[in-house]
């Protein structure tokens, strides 16, 4: 599996599976993704391969470690993300796959600052608030 920003220059391979697919409604994913979620598909971090030239934004999560967004500096858009609260896992922007068939989110965080108008369909856990 590939994942790539917008210019294709930074470039994140995967094998295997997603450990879990989460739709994130905080603000500060608001911010980083341009849209009222973010969704990040999780992988082990050893079945992760990273390429290109990357740039690094680190903001303060709620657990009080960084989380870190890695973006291209060509186009913007950002390809992975890691925090030293899970430092086994590599969450990678499910648009970044370009792939309108990637499986849907398993649960729905922070949902106390989720936009009026989304919803986030299926049985799947909803939180008010985040879920490590």
């Amino acid at each position: 599996m590939r994942a790539t920003c917008q210019c294709g220059q930074l470039v994140a391979e995967i094998t295997g599976e997603t450990d879990q697919i989460v739709a994130c409604h905080c603000r500060a994913c608001q911010k980083r993704s341009g849209s009222p979620f973010g969704v990040l598909a999780y992988f082990p971090a050893g079945a992760v391969t990273l390429s290109g030239e990357a740039r690094d934004f680190a903001r303060a999560g709620a657990s009080g470690a960084a989380f870190v967004n890695h973006f291209s500096p060509t186009c913007g858009a950002t390809v992975w993300c890691d925090t030293p609260f899970k430092p086994d896992a590599i969450g990678i922007p499910v648009g970044a796959f370009a792939d309108p068939g990637y499986p849907a989110p398993v649960r729905s965080v922070w949902e106390e600052t989720r936009h009026d108008w989304v919803a986030i369909p299926g049985a799947i856990p909803h939180f008010p608030r985040g879920r490590s």
